[in-house]
């Protein structure tokens, strides 16, 4: 059964799907998206950021897509993409996927099952160290029957099987990628300029200023509904929210509480509010910064972890920084997953007393009264990370610095540009994070970046390992049985939140700002640009856009 929040979501989805309705031949116009990340890449194997995969998404193709009820056990909902059909096999350990006979490439060359093999081979391929990788686990392999059949076999029969093979994998063309050698996916200039089968082609990318895709109109299931699609790269939140308050873009896939109050003074202006699949956290590195072999000197320890997560106010931080844009997150689970259940669930409460106690048992006491905890000669001391591309990381990591000073503990912020905070999570070499992550529509996605195979292979940067928490999270992902299932995901939830490889913070509300002359269709919690080929401009409704160094489209 649907939870109530996931079951309001797929309303509201409905009723903005019909909002975005169109004409048949009305299709034109430029829509730019006003964002304060810049991509860390286009490709969708190797980009982990939101901005990233934004433009991945839109380029490249699935087999199918989950639909509006975002159904994740068996094929029912799905929405054919790359694939025209498929047919189980009798004994249900096969999937044979049938691509559309008219799908091709952005260069003109056919989507064969070649290209689907290639990518699955690649995603699994540990020397190119896709996140995806460890959901891919259960399948087996991937055979080419024909030109157009490719069978995906499976190690045993599981719920999320389709979702797996449809889903998990954007398929990449064998004749572009596979010039490129797999250690260099992150570095080849090739991969700047990527060749995809999606409603949009790559038309640029200008480092700090721009992304431009443009219309596919010979794509095998119809043109997108606008000409153009353009992000306008800030350097942070506050210049991407002016840029769209003056009009310089149409559109900003977050709103905080004040740029809200701000918006009832523009009556051209409209939001939408869309479900999330998203929780922040502050990120404990468990692994020495200097030395991964050991473990980290303060995080190392789960006590003074719990100790950490004791002294934050979660309740307060949230209402100060995001007021009812926000609830407090429970662990990594967001509510509006199917198994996203937290009434049960265990949860470390602000208790600033007892944290102050558990540290003096774990032997960090202040000896020389200077409002300092140490340890062995050691400063309960470290640095906290945060993009300024995200004005709410920055502001909850100011109030964290405040409320862990409080029980001893010394936080030097360390704020700076998205790119070099990416860079600094794969190496490794930080204290704490503040983070965000969006999650896969399956709970199961949790192991990407909770998992052990995920440490070494994947995006588990803070490299937490505990076969426990594996074991229940591998036991719910291969029981057919929903309600067996569900249990397990709660053990497996309560043991990670018990460990406390991080403070739970947050889970956004989503509000997003768009010109009204902008028609969305359905804002999926998981990914909201989904859909972007059916958001649509009315012709008389169209403007010019050749600001923001823009090259004038030919036709708007």
């Amino acid at each position: 059964m649907l939870s109530r929040a996931l079951l309001a979501l797929v309303l509201c989805a409905f009723v903005a799907c019909r909002a975005g309705d169109r004409r048949s031949g009305d299709a034109g116009g430029t829509m730019i998206i006003s964002v304060g990340a810049e991509p860390d890449a286009l490709l969708p194997i190797t980009t982990t950021s939101t901005a990233g995969n934004q433009v991945a998404d839109i380029i490249f193709e699935r087999l199918a897509e989950p639909g509006d009820e975002m159904n994740t056990r068996g094929d029912g909902g799905f929405v054919p993409e790359l694939a025209d059909s498929w047919t189980w096999s009798p004994d249900s350990l096969s999937i044979a996927f049938k691509i559309h006979p008219n799908a091709k490439w952005h260069d003109g060359k056919p989507v064969t099952a070649r290209d689907v093999a290639f990518s699955f081979d690649i995603h699994k391929d540990p020397e190119v160290g896709s996140s995806v990788a460890p959901l891919l686990s259960r399948i087996d392999s991937v055979t080419v029957r024909d030109s157009l059949t490719a069978v995906v076999w499976y190690k045993q029969r599981y719920p999320e099987q389709f979702l797996d093979a449809a889903f998990q994998v954007r398929i990449h063309p064998e004749h572009w990628l596979g010039q490129v050698k797999r250690s260099e996916y992150t570095t080849s200039p090739v991969v700047r300029s990527p060749v995809g089968s999606g409603r949009f082609k790559f038309a640029r990318w200008e480092p700090g200023s721009v992304v431009e895709v443009v219309a596919n109109t010979d794509h095998y299931r119809g043109r997108p509904s606008l000409d153009r699609i353009l992000w306008s790269i800030a350097p942070d939140f506050n210049t991407s929210a002016a840029r769209f308050f003056t009009g310089e873009t149409d559109f900003i896939e977050y709103l905080r509480p004040e740029n809200i109050e701000q918006l009832k003074k523009h009556p051209d202006l409209s939001m939408a509010r869309y479900g999330s699949l998203d929780y922040g956290f502050v990120w404990f590195n468990l692994r020495d910064p200097r030395n991964s072999a050991r473990p980290h000197p303060i995080f190392g320890d789960p006590g003074v972890r719990r100790a950490l997560s004791m002294a934050v106010d979660r309740e307060k931080a949230v209402r100060n920084v995001l007021g009812d844009l926000g609830f407090v997150a429970v662990g990594p689970l967001p509510r509006a997953h199917l198994f996203g259940d937290t009434t049960a669930l265990p949860s470390i409460g602000y208790d600033p007393e007892g944290a102050k106690r558990l540290l003096d048992s774990l032997g960090w006491r202040d000896t020389n009264n200077d409002g300092i905890r140490e340890k062995g000669g050691r400063q309960l001391r470290f640095s906290l990370a945060a993009p300024t591309s995200s004005q709410t990381r920055m502001q909850f990591s100011v109030l964290l610095q405040a409320m862990l000073r409080a029980v001893g503990a010394r936080v030097e912020l360390d704020h700076m540009e998205i790119r070099a905070f990416q860079e600094l999570l794969a190496r490794k070499r930080w204290d704490a994070a503040m983070q965000a992550w969006r999650t896969d529509p399956t709970p199961s996605s949790i192991i990407q970046t909770w998992g052990m195979a995920a440490v070494k292979d994947g995006v588990n940067f803070g490299s937490y390992e505990n076969p426990v928490f594996d074991a229940y999270v591998d036991s719910a992902a291969s029981s057919m049985d929903a309600q067996r299932a569900n249990q397990h995901y709660r053990r497996a939830y309560e043991t990670i939140i018990n460990d406390a490889p991080a403070i739970w913070l947050y889970e956004p509300v989503n509000a997003a700002g768009h010109h009204r002359r902008i028609k969305v269709a359905t804002m999926r919690p998981d990914a909201w640009w989904t859909r972007i080929h059916e958001w649509h401009i009315p012709r008389n409704e169209r403007i010019p856009r050749d600001n923001i160094g823009l090259r004038p489209a030919a036709a708007q």
